[in-house]
């Protein structure tokens, strides 16, 4: 029996009929879901669906074309629900958002926790925002508008508002009761946070300690006094870095005054980590921050073509250079084939010393302290690998066009490019951090041009004062 075959007789429920060994949506699977809602046959795809995790139903919405997505989620009805919805990408969320009337919108941000609620609201048009806002549960609407009053990607915006917190002066029982009996609790924490009278937290209790200890003992003699604190306007990605840092599941978030305003957990840095990660990727690539397949075709456009424009520029620098020797190209035309090689290994070179530069200034692995080490390091790198290419490249060129002193003159060439690239490779990207910029967005075109112009220079220029051609 064939894999499609085996999809179409397994029963609605058995995982064999929708996950792969990668943990994706089967192909055959989407297209079933997606035949029985085009067939109006609602109740096999919602049998179909309705195994699935959140996660995987937004995964469903994403691969479903763009005019296939609001019959799908009109079919599946109640089974999209609010954690879905946080679940979904930023820009198919977005569309899908907005065919909905504002109350719709305002329930499904109603049953999310605030950092969920928040980034399901922030992307929309201020009018749409407030028209939401109004239709919110008044606590509910508080919590999102007290969030959309702090920075963009900052902790403020990311953390939960709901908080456990008790005073220092109870004891592990009354904790206990508390615990208990509240119904103000978030639905994850990890930690019950000890604050002093005016709210400023003094240490934390995991809630494995408190259940290990005797109901009499008072708090202040179990918490751990040492903890990592998070200012609500610090930027998310020096969030993330904390996290990972001191290995932390969860951590209390300070107002200016010092006092507990929320709580971040582990689970949201992750997808931070994530955002971060793909967003020096797309940068660095030239393909803005935004980068991603369901973004519309308007906005990648704008996104990229920029880009594109600045690589122009640095291109016609080096066919400026390329002219200076214009007839020594015409003397040997072989030149004319070489010059790519040289400024193609030269720009590979630049880019891997440009990459783990990049990635150290994002980690905090490079600072003042030891950047020219890492300049150093990147140099004899270049070295190593300069000379390795110039001596494979310059001994190829020798065997197959005969020419000992055209082998030469390239290997100098390649050997000087992959210096310079490896010193731009990791030059470029900190004086633009010193200077303010985001590394990852501008480098990669100064790096182009270093080792374009540097690699036609070096080679054309030793050409011509080796006399080939002549």
């Amino acid at each position: 029996m064939s894999e499609s075959e085996h999809i179409a007789a397994a029963p609605p429920g058995d995982p064999a009929t929708h996950m792969d060994n990668e943990d994706r949506l089967r192909p055959e699977f989407v297209a079933r879901v997606l035949d029985a809602v085009a067939a109006g046959d609602v109740a096999t795809a919602r049998d179909l669906v309705e195994p699935l995790h959140p996660a995987d139903v937004a995964d469903l919405i994403e691969l479903a074309r763009a005019d296939e997505r609001d019959g799908l989620v009109a079919a599946l009805a109640n089974l999209v629900d609010a954690d879905v919805y946080a679940e979904l990408n930023d820009f198919v969320r977005e569309d899908l958002l907005d065919e909905m009337e504002p109350q719709q919108v305002a329930d499904i941000a109603g049953q999310l926790e605030t950092d969920d609620a928040v980034a399901l609201i922030e992307d929309l048009d201020a009018d749409d925002q407030q028209a939401v806002l109004e239709r919110m549960e008044p606590d509910d609407r508080a919590a999102v508008e007290e969030a959309l009053g702090y920075p963009e990607e900052s902790a403020g915006r990311l953390m939960q508002r709901d908080v456990c917190a008790v005073p220092q002066h109870w004891n592990v029982g009354k904790v206990i009761d508390y615990l208990r009996s509240t119904a103000e609790l978030p639905d994850d924490f990890w930690e019950v946070f000890v604050v002093s009278p005016d709210h400023h937290p003094v240490g934390t209790c995991k809630l494995s300690t408190i259940l290990r200890t005797k109901r009499d003992r008072p708090v202040s003699e179990i918490m751990v006094e040492e903890q990592t604190l998070i200012p609500v306007d610090m930027d998310q990605e020096d969030v993330a870095l904390r996290f990972q840092k001191y290995a932390l599941v969860s951590a209390a978030v300070v107002d200016g005054q010092g006092r507990l305003v929320g709580m971040i957990t582990v689970d949201d840095i992750v997808h931070i980590i994530q955002e971060e990660a793909s967003e020096d990727v797309l940068l660095l690539s030239g393909v803005g921050d935004e980068g991603d397949i369901n973004e519309p075709i308007r906005a990648a456009y704008k996104d990229r073509v920029r880009w594109l424009i600045a690589n122009l520029g640095t291109a016609m620098i080096a066919a400026f250079v390329i002219s200076r020797f214009e007839g020594t190209i015409e003397r040997l035309a072989i030149l004319a084939a070489l010059m790519p090689i040289v400024a193609a290994i030269g720009g590979n070179a630049g880019t891997q010393a440009l990459a783990v530069t990049v990635r150290a200034l994002a980690t905090n692995q490079l600072t003042g302290s030891n950047r020219w080490r890492a300049v150093g390091r990147e140099v004899s790198v270049a070295v190593l690998n300069g000379a390795t290419i110039a001596v494979l490249l310059g001994l190829g060129v020798w065997a197959v066009l005969g020419s000992e002193t055209l082998g030469l003159v390239i290997a100098a060439a390649i050997f000087v490019n992959i210096i310079v690239a490896g010193f731009a490779g990791v030059l470029v990207p900190l004086t633009l951090d010193r200077y303010g910029a985001d590394p990852a967005v501008a480098s990669s075109v100064f790096l182009t041009t270093v080792t374009d112009s540097m690699g036609f220079l070096a080679f054309l220029g030793l050409a011509t004062l080796a006399g080939l051609g002549r």
